[in-house]
């Protein structure tokens, strides 16, 4: 089976088209494939031939890395499973390095000198032998017999500059993992640098063309919120008090009846900001207009009114573009009544021009109190003047 916007679907039809029509079965059908027959082929050498005609296997490791990452998300001890995959890769690459050896070996004569895999008769005290050299060498400790060829010296400065590097990646490893234990009781989003970029990357719909502190302001009033299968984020006909970012999952636009889908909505897109802005002519008012219903599991960003109203206040071009959008919106669906829009319009005209009126009027007014000021000001002065002189 597999997971669909958190739902196990374990249908063999739907599974097999998923991974058929996925980017992993390519290479899982050439991993597959027996390439190790080419040795039966005249001219082929058996034994020689066999690990290199296998090397196909290895377009596997993308789906054991899968399967680690799985087991890592799944398990209740994720840092036993990262010490003993850590160990596992050690062991492995400890393993390549003393094959390669006693591939060196073999090729300048096992016992030809006293750096090589000796001749022994039973060939797992060759790998024993070969491992436990690759062993020495890797974690540098040394107490192995000088080389006495040019491919000797090349081999072992290769292997100490490989167990340098390796003991970088382990002490990261082990690095993260104490870190971890540490961070266990670590608050759900306690940054929100991963929601402001999530909002960048996707665009979000149609806010990707505002301003830099749009996104800013919004993405520090974002609340989570996680919606299950069936579950309603909203019914038509509620008063709206929040709008949504949808992170991840899908939800679909029902009608009445609550199953027929009109519109499904993806991860990236919002929704819910008509009812909270004020768009003239909207015959719904601050009512919910459609039916939001969480297909699977849902994660969602959730903005309040108040928010939205603070940060579309302080960017009135951003105001204007979400109620452009929901105006098309309101329209298409037959919400928006033309009439009171320009019946709202025409009053909104006449009040400005009014508030206008009222504002020259008042400049006059101010203009001629400050000339009735400024002569009263005068005659007081002359007033003291005169009652100086009879002084």
């Amino acid at each position: 089976g597999f997971l669909e916007d958190g739902i196990l679907v374990q249908d063999v039809s739907r599974t097999r088209q998923r991974y058929l029509g996925s980017r992993t079965f390519p290479w899982d059908m050439m991993a597959v494939l027996p390439t190790e027959l080419l040795c039966l082929l005249p001219g082929v050498p058996r034994v020689p031939g066999v690990p290199a005609a296998r090397a196909n296997r290895c377009l596997r490791v993308p789906r054991l890395f899968e399967a680690f990452d799985r087991c890592e998300t799944r398990t209740g001890w994720p840092n036993v499973f990262r010490v003993a995959k850590l160990m596992l890769y050690l062991l492995l690459g400890i393993h390549w390095h003393a094959c390669l050896y006693f591939a060196l070996s073999a090729h300048l004569g096992l016992g030809a000198d006293p750096w090589v895999c000796p001749s022994f008769t039973r060939l797992l005290r060759r790998y024993l032998h070969s491992f436990y050299f690759s062993t020495l060498v890797l974690a540098m400790v040394g107490d192995t017999p000088a080389p006495q060829r040019e491919e000797e010296f090349l081999f072992v400065t290769a292997g100490f500059l490989l167990a340098m590097l390796g003991f970088a990646t382990i002490t990261g490893n082990i690095s993260t993992v104490i870190v971890n234990l540490s961070a266990a009781d670590a608050a759900f989003y306690p940054d929100t640098g991963p929601m402001r970029r999530y909002l960048r990357a996707r665009g979000v719909g149609g806010f990707h063309s505002w301003e830099h502190g749009v996104l800013q302001q919004l993405v520090l009033r974002l609340r989570p919120q996680v919606f299950g299968p069936g579950e309603f984020v909203c019914r038509r006909g509620d008063v709206g008090r929040e709008m949504y970012f949808i992170r991840e999952g899908h939800l679909a636009v029902v009608a009445e009846d609550g199953v027929t889908q009109l519109a499904v909505l993806g991860e990236g897109l919002y929704f819910g900001e008509i009812s909270l802005i004020n768009i003239k002519g909207n015959m719904a008012g601050n009512r919910r207009t459609a039916n939001i219903l969480s297909i699977g599991y849902s994660d969602l960003f959730c903005l309040g009114k108040e928010d939205l109203t603070e940060v579309l206040a302080e960017f009135p071009c951003a105001r204007a573009a979400m109620e452009a959008k929901g105006r098309e919106l309101l329209l298409r669906m037959g919400q928006l009544n033309i009439g009171a829009e320009a019946a709202a319009m025409t009053a909104e005209a006449e009040a400005e021009r009014r508030l206008q009126r009222l504002e020259v009027a008042l400049e006059g007014l101010q203009t001629r109190a400050a000339r009735l000021l400024a002569q009263l000001e005068a005659s007081a002065l002359r007033m003291a003047l005169r009652t100086q002189r009879l002084d």
